[in-house]
């Protein structure tokens, strides 16, 4: 029984220091990344205006069940859009600090 106690206080132990020395270096984000969330803010930004289009003709046109659906489509494109913008700051930030460790370790 003490030893089953034992063991695994030494796993849990070994685990603690294992996890413990994750990389404290960033990790900046592959190469073509940043140009694909760029490309993938331009599409969404095209999507979003193509929503507003599509809501306007369809509020003239007085179809008021294309409209609803249209404010939801909107509504998602939005958020998809706010959300692809944060990561390709993120990822910016990221690659900008990235670049600033590596200019700091050649000095």
């Amino acid at each position: 029984m003490k030893l089953k106690t034992l063991v695994t206080a030494v796993l849990v132990a070994f685990a603690g220091t294992a996890l413990a020395q994750a990389p404290a270096t960033t990790t900046a984000p592959t190469k073509g990344t940043l140009k694909a969330d760029r490309a993938a803010v331009k599409g969404d930004k095209q999507a979003v205006k193509g929503d507003i289009k599509q809501l306007r003709t369809d509020r003239k046109a007085g179809n008021t069940a294309a409209v609803e659906a249209d404010k939801a489509k909107l509504k998602s494109d939005r958020e998809k859009l706010k959300t692809d913008r944060e990561k390709t700051r993120a990822d910016a930030k990221a690659a900008k600090q990235a670049r600033a460790e590596k200019k700091a370790e050649k000095k």
